[in-house]
């Protein structure tokens, strides 16, 4: 009932004129970005936190919620018409939408996406809003041995699943944990890192970070990988209702979608990616027209769109209840929290109840807002695939200068975007994942204060993480991360060896 009450409440908060305005705000500029091919949530949420300086946190999380919504939604759009996802957790889309549009049926597609998006996020938001308070009564037991080895896992986890190469992982970790060490000592307050520049004692700001990689280097590596081709837009023809048939094959995986996107956002590096490849190789194995995936099965793209919109409420519940990111956008809100100097856990929801539970209540008011918008003005949508590339990345660079500048008026953060802008760019060049760099430099200072704080308690003694059983646990599943391929193939290796008669080293 508490948690009932808490809900009502926010949605008290989030029913005023002013934050619907910034809720219809969020969800009509995320579409839009869903929209637009090589664009995401976390970009534009990094390119909007400058400008968001002095807006209400209440009223810039709703925001910042509705473009995480709203983007989930407009990544279908590309995805269908253009076979080009706006979002990594649409490409599985763009494999039966896009079939489904060059036969006439694009249509069809793009209500059954809107349709299992708006269920989808709706059920993710209601598990969000029971699953967030059991969260934060764990969090409450959690010392600070446990706490570093939650972290530990945390960025272990973004390394090891959203790097293609564990080494590049690792290197872009460093790179973040050592941007996240500029400043001054917390302890001894000695400058850090510095280079004897005053602007840099009070460390890098976490806005240039976050703009500088996402903002910054992903536009200049969508710029230098544009193709010089037109892409073709596939024309919308005929209505956009489903058929009888069309609903019988979609509703029942839009509940296996949302089974599946919740907990896997909810997971350390879970993300839209994994649970909209099991939810399409799931529909694949159930459908009763197995026939028909690869040439527009209706199942292949409400399964994977209710998965994608599902694990975006997966991804806020160990955001708001642990402080921990398990998304690229995550991260990017983890750094907003910062903007504002507010830490996301459970102290959250005691200081900041009005932010919290407006935040989670404007959700069902977004995805509400989401559905009215998406199929009545489809083809608004389409026709912003149809603007000049190079004035939409030409308009980014520009406000992301401008929005550095107007944090602290100086120009040595124009420059620092800069740099760390050109550094991003060399990182998408190079397929060093960007996703650990941003969550070792949010997370560093915080992981140094409880490795601080558990060796002040045990007197410095280091075996305190590994004579509690929580943080032992913790650290043992962080090994097993690392370890556990590995070990895996190898053993893989000497079994085949062994029935071919040979031998493995």
């Amino acid at each position: 009932m508490d948690t009932l009450a808490a809900l009502l409440h926010g949605f008290t908060v989030a029913a005023t004129p002013y934050n619907l305005l910034w809720a219809a705000v969020g969800v009509t500029i995320g579409t839009a970005i869903g929209a637009l091919p090589g664009l995401g949530p976390s970009t534009t949420v990094a390119l909007l936190l400058p400008l968001t300086y002095n807006v209400n946190p209440t009223a810039a999380f709703i925001m910042f919620a509705g473009i995480y919504y709203g983007s989930q939604y407009g990544g279908s759009t590309a995805s269908i018409l253009l076979n080009t996802p706006g979002e990594p957790g649409a490409m599985m889309t763009a494999v039966e939408g896009n079939q489904m549009a060059r036969r006439g049926r694009g249509a069809q597609a793009l209500a059954t996406a809107a349709i299992g998006s708006f269920i989808a996020g709706t059920l993710g938001t209601i598990a969000l809003t029971f699953v967030a308070p059991l969260m934060v009564k764990v969090a409450l037991m959690l010392g600070a041995p446990e706490y570093f080895a939650l972290m530990v896992l945390a960025l272990a986890a973004v390394t090891a699943v959203m790097s293609g190469s564990i080494t590049k992982g690792i290197a872009s970790l460093a790179l973040g944990l050592l941007l996240g060490a500029v400043g001054l000592d917390p302890t001894s307050g000695q400058p850090r890192f510095t280079f004897g520049i005053m602007e840099l004692l009070d460390g890098i700001d976490v806005t240039i970070v976050a703009v500088g990689l996402f903002a910054v280097g992903e536009t200049l590596f969508v710029v230098s990988r544009r193709s010089s081709s037109k892409a073709e837009v596939i024309a919308i023809a005929g209505s956009l209702w489903m058929s009888r048939e069309d609903w019988s094959r979609s509703w029942k995986p839009w509940f296996r979608g949302a089974l599946f996107g919740f907990p896997i956002g909810a997971l350390p590096a879970g993300g839209a990616e994994v649970p909209t490849m099991l939810s399409y190789a799931t529909e694949k194995r159930l459908s009763r027209y197995p026939e028909e995936f690869g040439h527009g099965a209706i199942e292949g793209v409400a399964g994977p769109e209710a998965a994608n919109n599902a694990s975006a409420a997966g991804a806020l519940a160990p955001l708001l209840a642990l402080g921990l990111p398990t998304s690229a956008t995550a991260a990017i809100l983890l750094a907003a929290f910062q903007q504002y100097g507010l830490r996301p856990g459970p102290l959250l929801f005691d200081s900041n109840p009005d932010l919290v539970w407006g935040l989670i209540a404007s959700l069902y008011i977004g995805n509400v807002l989401l559905l009215l918008l998406n199929l009545p003005l489809v083809g608004v949508w389409v026709s912003l695939l149809k603007v000049p590339k190079p004035w939409l990345y030409a308009g980014i660079l520009c406000f992301a200068t401008l929005g550095a500048y107007t944090l602290n008026n100086n120009v040595v953060d124009i420059g620092m975007l800069w740099l760390i802008g050109m550094m991003g760019f060399g990182m998408r060049m190079l397929n060093v994942p960007i996703v650990p760099c941003v969550v070792g430099f949010i997370l560093g200072p915080m992981l140094e204060l409880m490795l601080r704080r558990a060796l002040a308690i045990s007197q410095g003694d280091p075996s305190v993480f590994f004579m509690r059983p929580v943080s032992l646990c913790l650290l043992l599943l962080t090994f097993s991360l690392f370890l556990g391929p590995p070990l895996y193939r190898w053993l893989r290796r000497r079994s085949e060896a062994a029935r071919s008669g040979g031998t493995v080293a």
